[in-house]
């Protein structure tokens, strides 16, 4: 009777033993592949890591964006460009001149002047959105996928003035970014920026939009920048900025920097822009605007006090082309601007927008302020010149 006791406590021992042991086993196994019926994730930082070295997959961490960088990554490329050497003035090769202009190269040529910069697949078609600075004189235009894919493109059209250009491949089973609205950002939200910033690969950052309708900067002839502190380096041009769900917000086009590296002031082209050009250069190999033939100024407060104006707003006409369309309408120097069809003008910067915008050959209404009394003009629009 003993014995049977004995014998009773030891196997009631070792039971309880196992089943402490799968109790605390019991977590990590949850999250192991293949265990039928058991699918959570790990629960323990502890299971998580062994999962993870098994094959499991963590959920993404609070504050991930891992899903909004999956989606619009393989969409983003590098464009890497080629100019062709230029030959050499034949006294760069005499020896007492040689120690100005140096000795480079023995052939007599210069060397073949590459570059880099980034694009974003925007259509099926192979069509690649890019900035104008990066595909500029090229000779030859080569781009790299994310899956390792190389292609030679070939320019479709440019648009100096906004710095944008699209390019084209011929690949099949292109992946292609989602456009998103930039209408609809707002200053604060989180932006991520896909390039390959100084050559060294495809890269993401991740900041906020700093503002919004930045202009004036001098950059492009028509500006509307969304501001962002995401870093944006050499190489960035023409890339990704995407929220965060993915969709393309803006093409990557310029950094305010004193040294040449990013310091927290990048500028991007509103997707909104972006696909209005796209579709006029495809369209027509070029973008059309419409045009009056103006040079206009700002209106200053200490303009307004010398001319005695009761307004701040508006564009004063400082020229008009002889025979342009505006000189032909009527508009004179020292006119001030109110008005492009019943749109309220600004400033400069909105007076070239809301003319740019209109359809060259058809009459449109401008409204200018002339010696105290506002006066409407009917003026014929031209088509603005292309820019070089």
């Amino acid at each position: 009777m003993r014995r049977l006791w004995l014998l009773f406590a030891q196997a009631v021992t070792v039971v309880l033993a196992l089943y402490f042991v799968y109790s605390a086993m019991r977590p990590d196994w949850q999250g192991l592949p293949g265990v039928p019926g058991l699918g959570a994730a790990p629960s323990t930082p502890a299971g998580a890591a062994r999962s993870a070295l098994l094959g499991g997959h963590a959920p993404p961490s609070p504050g991930s964006y891992r899903a909004a960088a999956a989606q619009a990554m393989p969409a983003v490329v590098n464009v890497l460009t080629t100019k062709a050497p230029r030959r050499k003035h034949p006294l760069t090769r005499d020896p007492f001149f040689k120690k100005f202009f140096g000795d480079r190269d023995r052939d007599g040529d210069e060397d073949d002047q590459s570059s880099l910069g980034s694009g974003v697949i925007v259509s099926p078609q192979g069509y690649i959105l890019t900035n104008n600075h990066v595909v500029d004189a090229a000779d030859e235009i080569q781009v790299v996928l994310a899956d390792g894919r190389k292609a030679a493109a070939r320019v479709v059209g440019t648009d100096p003035e906004t710095d944008l250009a699209v390019i084209k491949v011929d690949l099949d089973k292109l992946p292609v970014i989602v456009l998103g609205h930039a209408e609809q950002a707002k200053v604060g939200d989180v932006v991520l920026a896909i390039g390959n910033p100084f050559g060294v690969g495809q890269t993401v950052t991740m900041g906020i939009i700093s503002a919004l309708g930045r202009n004036n900067l001098h950059i492009n002839n028509f500006e509307n920048f969304i501001q962002t502190d995401a870093a944006i380096n050499f190489g960035n041009s023409g890339g990704a900025l995407i929220d965060t769900s993915g969709n393309l917000l803006g093409i990557n086009s310029a950094i305010y920097s004193q040294t040449g590296g990013s310091v927290g002031i990048g500028f991007a082209i509103p997707v909104s822009t972006a696909k209005t050009v796209m579709e006029s250069i495809i369209s027509s190999g070029h973008v059309v605007r419409g045009w009056i033939g103006v040079e206009s100024q700002e209106i200053t407060p200490e303009l307004a006090e010398s001319f005695g104006l009761k307004v701040q707003s508006g564009a004063i006409i400082a020229g008009v082309v002889r025979n342009g369309p505006a000189d032909k309408g009527g508009m004179k120097p020292g006119d001030i601007l109110l008005q492009v069809e019943g749109k309220a003008v600004n400033d400069t910067n909105d007076m070239l927008n809301l003319i740019a915008q209109l359809p060259p050959g058809e009459k449109a209404t401008m409204r200018v302020l002339r010696k105290s009394r506002e006066t409407d003009l009917a003026i014929t629009v031209g088509k603005r010149p292309i820019s070089r």
